[in-house]
């Protein structure tokens, strides 16, 4: 029987890659369901071609189709923390998580983690679908820690006082990957890759003490994990979001003929670099967030998101960003307990939070 598929975020690059990679497989994967942000047009166009019945349109409805739907894997690549509603009713209802919306499980926090049972959640993210294949080497207590590897983006090699003039054009000039707006800028301020550390603790169970980033510009190598006898394991492949979209969609098999391997005949050369944490904070606030717990990723997340917002529409420069994202952290204050409710709340108020710096900078 084809493993059946629910894909949230249908009509972004995860969701049309996802398709892609099911299209030329329709002996094992049937797609029972498709959700789109806004794209009406081209959702109905995927559901003829797919021959899918249920389709829905925004978060909330997303949510209700995943509950409505008898699907096997739930592939979640909706953007930004609306995401979370649909993460939890996938888990609610037994489903498998192929989970590329990692602001979901980020915002989320114990209250996914609460849900999921052992395995349930597959990342989909390059990043961490390497670390879930190098963790095949050994057992996790023999990990002494995860190295996260990061392009580095289109700003590279510049100091701090050197992007205070960049421009929007300039942050979305991503010299590997093909992405939306958010995720291409949170890639040059490495907002991404802060948010992917928080992600990688959440998912693997290992300290922020133990978990590094690396510049590794590239981006063959996709991340590693080095365990307790001096051993590290890599996962390298040519940059391709239809591998680590494939194993999402088949864990813990592989699907064969995805990507294209590296060509050993060919010499190339593959660099590593330390960050750069004067130019580039976001990674150590991330830390220091995730340790925080509570809301207070859920704050960094929607700060981030009106301040990228700001930047694009010329009302912040590119610093101002982080700048912004950190003060508006500092002004927090969790509540006691956290439920979907208070998340809301927190949200709702670091957006307001955020606005306000951004208007007096």
């Amino acid at each position: 029987m084809p493993r059946r598929i629910v894909i949230l975020g249908s009509t972004g690059s995860i969701g049309t890659q996802a398709l892609d990679v099911i299209a030329e497989r329709r002996d094992k994967y049937e797609v029972v369901g498709l959700a789109a942000g806004s794209n009406r047009g081209q959702l109905a166009a995927q559901a003829v071609a797919f021959g899918v019945e249920h389709t829905a349109v925004g978060a909330v409805e997303a949510e209700q189709l995943v509950r409505d739907v008898d699907a096997d894997v739930v592939l979640n690549g909706i953007t930004g923390s609306v995401g979370l509603g649909p993460t939890l009713a996938a888990l609610e209802m037994g489903r498998t998580l192929a989970l590329a919306n990692k602001e979901s499980l980020i915002v989320g926090g114990e209250l996914v983690k609460a849900k999921a049972r052992p395995g349930q959640i597959v990342a989909v993210d390059s990043e961490h679908s390497a670390i879930a294949q190098c963790l095949r080497s050994g057992d996790a207590r023999e990990v002494r820690r995860l190295v996260l590897t990061a392009s580095g983006g289109p700003f590279r090699g510049r100091s701090a006082a050197e992007l205070v003039g960049v421009t929007p054009a300039q942050a979305l000039a991503h010299p590997t990957w093909n992405m939306g707006r958010v995720v291409t800028t949170n890639s040059a301020t490495l907002v991404n890759k802060g948010l992917e550390v928080i992600e990688a603790h959440l998912l693997f169970d290992v300290d922020y003490r133990h978990i590094d980033v690396v510049v590794h510009p590239q981006s063959i190598v996709h991340s590693m994990v080095e365990f307790w006898d001096g051993s590290t394991i890599a996962q390298a492949s040519p940059p391709d979001m239809r591998l680590p979209i494939s194993l999402g969609l088949g864990w813990p098999d592989r699907v064969s003929g995805v990507g294209t391997p590296i060509d050993w005949t060919t010499a190339s050369t593959w660099t590593f670099e330390p960050l750069d944490e004067a130019a580039f904070p976001a990674v150590s606030l991330a830390k220091a967030v995730g340790r925080a717990g509570k809301t207070f990723p859920a704050v960094f997340n929607a700060a981030n998101e009106q301040a990228v917002d700001a930047f694009h529409e010329g009302r912040l420069s590119f610093p101002g960003i982080v700048e912004t994202v950190q003060r508006t952290v500092d002004a927090h204050e969790a509540p006691a307990s956290l439920s979907r409710e208070s998340l809301a709340d927190a949200e709702s108020w670091a957006r307001r939070t955020a606005d306000e710096l951004i208007a007096r900078s």
